[in-house]
């Protein structure tokens, strides 16, 4: 294992990145680096770790190469990518199902490249994929997520979530001079991933909990 700290005299060249902070892509400065080799036993390749700073924000962020044959038999690195902080969203919980959590998938790489028009269309489909998978009748999603309130699935704020997420994405379906923008995409994303989360995760916890309190509760009658 090898560890550098500084450059000496020689200044790396400048490494272009994805800024989290600038939201786009900047120049960086290398400030050290820490080479993870086996040793003993260990069976994996060397590891490659360049800590960066970003040249307009000086936000850090570490990246990570491995070691790669290139041609000539010689050893190189792949190209960089960022170890920290984490370039990927947070997983959906596998509760949600596959066809629903592919839909808010494709949100997230719309929103990604830059798509929030496209960002908040993803999420209505995301919508109508939930209504459906949640058993209403109703093919226009307005009336459906009327429906899920009446049948005490979302209720309250949660409904009031839904219809803004449904009318955002009808701002994105069709078309306006008004383009959808980055704060209310994201804000798309957090509000959809939050109905599904109760939808497919914390209404099933509840009804687990509510039948081993009742079971719980049958078991302390008997005794």
């Amino acid at each position: 294992m090898t560890t550098t700290n500084g450059w000496g005299a020689a200044s790396p060249p400048p490494m272009l990145i994805q800024c989290p902070r600038c939201d786009g892509h900047a120049l960086s400065t290398q400030q050290g680096t820490y080479e993870l080799a086996p040793e003993g036993d260990e069976g994996f390749e060397p590891l490659l770790y360049t800590l960066v700073s970003c040249d307009k924000c000086r936000t850090p962020q570490l990246l990570r190469q491995e070691s790669v044959m290139v041609a000539g038999g010689h050893w190189g690195w792949t190209d960089p990518t960022r170890e920290w902080p984490s370039s990927a969203s947070a997983p959906l919980s596998p509760s949600i199902p596959p066809s629903i959590a592919r839909e808010m998938s494709e949100a997230h790489a719309c929103f990604s490249a830059k798509l929030y028009t496209a960002t908040a269309v993803m999420v209505r489909r995301t919508l109508e994929g939930m209504c459906v998978d949640q058993g209403t009748s109703k093919k226009a999603l307005f009336a459906a997520l009327g429906e899920l309130r009446d049948a005490n699935k979302i209720e309250g704020r949660l409904f009031d979530w839904a219809q803004a997420l449904r009318v955002l994405g009808n701002q994105g379906a069709h078309f306006s001079k008004e383009a959808v923008g980055r704060e209310d995409a994201q804000d798309a994303l957090e509000l959809a991933e939050a109905l599904l989360d109760y939808i497919y995760v914390f209404t099933a916890k509840y009804e687990e909990f509510q039948q081993r309190r009742t079971k719980a509760s049958k078991d302390d009658s008997s005794n």
